[in-house]
């Protein structure tokens, strides 16, 4: 009698990206929001530029808001990224 033992898992696609090199250190950055425009972001956002600057001295919050909620990010705003030492999209209900 033979068995023939089958593997039902998917085959694994090659990654989409890479991860990008952690920073150091936060102070003196400047850190990029992207908001997906729902309200749930802005108290987020906010408390979290006040604890980004004071606790870890980042140089400069920039917020931006995206055109619509279910797309990616509009042109213009990843433009900008290149210009951010790191980047925090959210979202929110």
């Amino acid at each position: 009698m033979t068995f023939r033992v089958l593997d039902p898992t998917t085959e694994k696609a090659p990654p989409a990206g890479r991860l990008a090199p952690r920073l150091d250190t936060l102070e003196g950055k400047t850190i990029g929001f992207i908001s997906n425009g729902k309200e749930g972001t802005k108290g987020f956002f906010k408390h979290l530029d006040q604890m980004l600057r004071e606790e870890y001295g980042v140089a400069k919050v920039v917020s931006r808001t995206k055109s619509n909620y279910s797309a990616p990010a509009d042109k213009h705003i990843v433009d900008e990224i290149k210009g951010w030492d790191a980047v925090v999209s959210g979202l929110g209900d």
